[in-house]
C-alpha cells in the first residue's frame, strides 16, 4: 500500500518515485483524452511529473501538508492537463504554474475503463462475450450518473484511493466523501436495475 502521511527524505525520493510510477501511469491512462491515446505515452506524462516533483520537493517538505502520494498524483494530473491543452486547445491561455487541486479542474475519467474495472465486481461466472455485455451495461449506467458520482467511483474503484484520500482529492470532508460514495453506488445499482431489470449480479 502507498504511504499516506510519510514524507521521504531527499535521498530516498528517486526510489519512492519509481515505486509509484505504475499507479501514476494508471491514473494517466484513465484520464487521458481518447484523441490522445496512442499518440501520447502515459510514461512520458509521469516522467515529466516526476521531474517536476524533484524540482519542487524541497518546497513540498517545508510547506505542504498533503500526503506524498497525493502530491505526486496532483503533479501528474496537472501535467496531463497541460498536455491536453497543448494538443487539444492550442488557443487556450498557457497554464499557470499552480492550478486548483479541486478534481473538477482536471480531466475526467474514461467511462469505458471504469466500466472494465467495475465488471470485475460481477459475481456470476461469465464468458468473454458475457463480460463485454456487462461492460456495455455498466457504460450505459455510468453515463447516466452525475459527474460527481462518477468521479468518486473512479477514485475508489479505479485509482483505489481510500475514503480519506478521496476526500482530500475532492476537497471535501471524510464524512461527505463516504456519503457521496455510498450514494454513487446506490445510484449506479438503481440505474442498472432500471435499464436492465436486475441488479442482483452486481456487488460493488
Amino acid at each position: 500500500m502507498k504511504p499516506i502521511t510519510t514524507i521521504p527524505p531527499q535521498s530516498g525520493l528517486d526510489t519512492l518515485l519509481l515505486q509509484h510510477r505504475e499507479q501514476l501511469k494508471r491514473v494517466v491512462r484513465c484520464r487521458m483524452d481518447r484523441r490522445l491515446q496512442g499518440r501520447i505515452d502515459p510514461s512520458d506524462v509521469v516522467q515529466e511529473a516526476c521531474m517536476e516533483a524533484a524540482k519542487r520537493y524541497e518546497d513540498y517538505q517545508q510547506q505542504s501538508k498533503m500526503p506524498f502520494y497525493l502530491w505526486l498524483r496532483f503533479l501528474t494530473v496537472q501535467q496531463l492537463l497541460i498536455v491536453h491543452r497543448q494538443h487539444l486547445d492550442a488557443k487556450m491561455r498557457s497554464v499557470r504554474r499552480e492550478v486548483s487541486l479541486q478534481a473538477s479542474q482536471f480531466p475526467v475519467a474514461n467511462v469505458a475503463m471504469l466500466a472494465e474495472v467495475l465488471s470485475g465486481s460481477v459475481t456470476s461466472p461469465s464468458s468473454a462475450a458475457a463480460r463485454k455485455e456487462v461492460q456495455a451495461r455498466l457504460i450505459a449506467a455510468l453515463d447516466a450518473l452525475d459527474p460527481k458520482d462518477r468521479e468518486i467511483l473512479t477514485l475508489r474503484h479505479f485509482e483505489q484511493l481510500n475514503t480519506v484520500e478521496s476526500a482530500l482529492v475532492l476537497g471535501i470532508s471524510e464524512g461527505l466523501a463516504s456519503t457521496r460514495y455510498g450514494r454513487a453506488v446506490r445510484k449506479l445499482l438503481s440505474v442498472l436495475k432500471e435499464l436492465f431489470g436486475s441488479e442482483s449480479e452486481f456487488r460493488l
